[in-house]
């Protein structure tokens, strides 16, 4: 099977993945008490429109949960394939304080220590010193730390988050790529031009 094949065929089965729990989660739902829906018409809201406000809500909360699995998990298999001794899901142990005990690297190629975000709209400064610390171990570790997020955000704050976090890994002598030049890295590194894949199992 070639290996863009493999990649639709992971695709697919997230797909029907996701479907199946939004399936069963809409079932629940149905069976649920109503009772909070008094609030929801005291602010302008039929008992109609607040059900489909809260499925919608459900559905949003499992789609982004998929779709950074998945974009993850796509990445993490074209570096396999192109580097077949890559490693996922290294944890290194936290040498600067106690907390967390260890940071994980989501892949490993060689001394290229990769995170990876399919996006990230966080807009909390504690994020910045997370990150931080984060890098700062696995430097001191002897890897490369290397953030690919392939969607950029929208709004003020988590831009400057991001420039911030850009800025960081520059100074550690790290690499970040975010939004197309993600997309380019990824298909420079790999051979995979996985934004042509997700156009393709559109189709």
């Amino acid at each position: 099977m070639a290996n863009d094949e493999k990649l639709l065929k992971i695709i697919s089965h997230y797909r029907k993945k996701l479907q199946k729990k939004i399936a069963e989660r809409e079932y629940e739902m149905q069976q649920d008490n109503n009772d909070h829906y008094m609030i929801y018409n005291a602010l302008g809201f039929t008992n109609k429109e607040g059900y489909q406000i809260d499925f919608q809500q459900n559905v949003g909360r499992y789609l982004y949960k998929y779709a950074g699995s998945l974009l993850e998990e796509l990445v993490i298999k074209c570096m396999k394939e192109a580097y077949p001794n890559t490693k996922t899901k290294v944890k290194l142990p936290n040498t600067i304080d106690k907390s967390p005990k260890t940071v994980e690297i989501d892949c490993l190629v060689g001394n290229k220590a990769y995170e990876i975000k399919w996006k990230d709209a966080t807009t909390d400064g504690d994020h910045i010193k997370k990150e931080h610390k984060r890098v700062h171990i696995i430097r001191e570790a002897g890897y490369t730390p290397i953030r690919i997020m392939f969607f950029e955000p929208n709004r003020e704050q988590a831009i400057k988050i991001q420039a911030k976090l850009k800025k960081l890994y520059k100074e550690v002598g790290g690499e970040y790529y975010s939004g197309e030049d993600a997309w380019k890295y990824l298909k420079r590194e790999t051979g995979t031009d996985l934004k042509k894949l997700f156009k393709k199992s559109k189709e």
